[in-house]
């Protein structure tokens, strides 16, 4: 009997830790308890805003409801008085010099662009009524910044990360905005009409280039003293967040954003430093960038044509790039490559291993511009030092795709009657928001640069349509 009863103990102990594990072996988490990651409990208390749809990272990003193609939303950003003050020191310390500070000086002066990384503060953001806790926020542009802080125009573009400070407040980790990272606010600078950064990134995706998307917001700063309005901007994804995943089919490719000397593929100009790597950073592998710069500049060009023509197809997405190009001339964007060495990405698309032009930046675009204006039609101005643009150009079936891609443009895209419907509708929209910039806050001197601004648009899609039609039949 000893024996018997020691057996049914056993069998009774088994069955209660059966019966007690399958209790316990289910999703629910009790408070404190990590649900098998290492994310932390989000406290409704401390952040009672907080939920899966709006702020984690488990979302796919919104595109509905962060870039709306026919509404202005308001962004609210809250900055502590001490964090703004360390904002205008830092843009004060990198930009002035002499002392000189918005608005100038004597002795003042200014470079004439910005070198440096502005620092990030937290901020809270807010949009519908619903708060995004220690976000990140910087300013951000290059000369843009520096004109804008040397005149004294407060309306700065600013660079939002919503999981920046993440490290400094653990429960926050991957908070995310719809999905979306990081985002741009841009200040339409030196654009009288709003629209250009919006309107150019909607045609080069319309006519099948990758571009970041985009869409208006009129932007409310509190620096302590309660909400100053700051005017319309434009969100712009970030590339390197969420443009890559949803317009290519994999986003782990190599992707550069170029700036500097490097950026203009000359001879002699090559430097990994300024081939700036915007994904897989740690791998240091610039292998590809480089095989495009001594490809393009290879004797081989002029001794064994086929062979070179072979290596940069194998390397270079060139029916894109003469793609971007033609679209990119249509319109008249000069602040880009063939002018300047910056304002377009790289990217190595593992679906078939070439580097795929991303544009970027296109504020200054649809006008003449500055800096000799943009490039001419034929291409025939362009020097050596722009070799991917003059080496391609004299490439007789390279340039035959790009007179092509001119022609589908117009009439597929750049049309001046479809165009003269968006601007105005845009106008509509805007029209409003516009109105209402103030002072020192804002690139209009009065409400008839807006309305002047959009009936310039409407001529120069026409004028640019008569263009390419008149070049095209020479």
């Amino acid at each position: 009997m000893k024996t018997s009863n020691s057996i049914t103990y056993t069998y009774l102990f088994i069955l209660a830790f059966i019966i007690f594990g399958s209790c316990r072996n289910d999703d629910s988490i009790t408070p404190g308890e990590e649900s098998g990651t290492d994310e932390e409990i989000i406290d409704p208390e401390t952040y009672p805003d907080w939920s899966e749809d709006t702020h984690s990272n488990n979302v796919t990003p919104d595109y509905g409801i962060v870039f709306p193609q026919n509404t202005v939303q308001r962004i609210d950003i809250k900055i502590s008085t001490d964090n703004w003050s360390a904002m205008q020191s830092d843009l004060a310390a990198n930009l002035s010099s002499s002392g000189g500070g918005p608005g100038g000086g004597p002795g003042g002066g200014m470079p004439s662009g910005s070198d440096f990384d502005p620092i990030w503060v937290p901020c809270t953001f807010t949009f519908d009524n619903t708060e995004w806790y220690q976000v990140g926020v910087r300013f951000k542009g290059n000369s843009s910044l520096s004109s804008a802080y040397k005149s004294g125009n407060n309306k700065l573009s600013f660079k939002l990360d919503f999981d920046e400070f993440e490290d400094d407040y653990p429960a926050l980790k991957n908070q995310r905005f719809y999905g979306f990272k990081q985002l741009n606010l841009n200040n339409n600078y030196d654009d009288s009409s709003l629209l250009r950064e919006k309107v150019v990134a909607d045609l080069f995706r319309q006519f099948g280039l990758a571009s970041a998307q985009t869409s208006f917001c009129v932007l409310y700063v509190d620096k302590g003293n309660g909400p100053e309005y700051y005017g319309v901007y434009t969100i712009v994804e970030e590339v390197d967040d969420t443009v890559l995943d949803s317009q290519f089919t994999d986003g782990s490719g190599n992707l550069y954003k170029p700036d500097g000397d490097a950026a203009s593929f000359a001879s002699g100009t090559y430097n990994n430093d300024e081939m700036e790597k915007k994904t897989n950073e740690d791998a240091a592998d610039y292998t590809d960038v480089k095989a495009l710069y001594t490809t393009i500049n290879s004797s081989a060009r002029t001794t064994d044509f086929e062979a070179w023509k072979g290596e940069l197809e194998s390397i270079f997405n060139v029916n894109g790039f003469m793609k971007w190009l033609a679209a990119n001339t249509i319109i008249q964007n000069w602040d880009t490559y063939g002018r300047m060495t910056h304002n377009y990405y790289l990217y190595n698309n593992p679906a078939d291993g070439l580097l795929t032009w991303i544009p970027w930046d296109n504020n200054e675009a649809l006008q003449f511009g500055k800096q000799g204006g943009a490039l001419p039609l034929s291409m025939n101005e362009v020097g050596n030092n722009w070799p991917l643009i003059s080496y391609l150009a004299d490439v007789p079936e390279y340039k035959e795709v790009y007179n092509n891609y001119l022609e589908q443009f117009i009439n597929e895209v750049f049309i001046p009657s479809e165009m003269t419907e968006v601007y105005n509708g845009y106008y509509t929209l805007l029209k409003e928001y516009a109105y209402a910039e103030r002072q020192s806050y804002s690139y209009l001197n009065n409400e008839a640069d807006f309305d002047n601004s959009i009936e310039e648009l409407k001529s120069h899609v026409q004028s640019r349509f008569d263009a390419v039609t008149e070049y095209l039949q020479q």
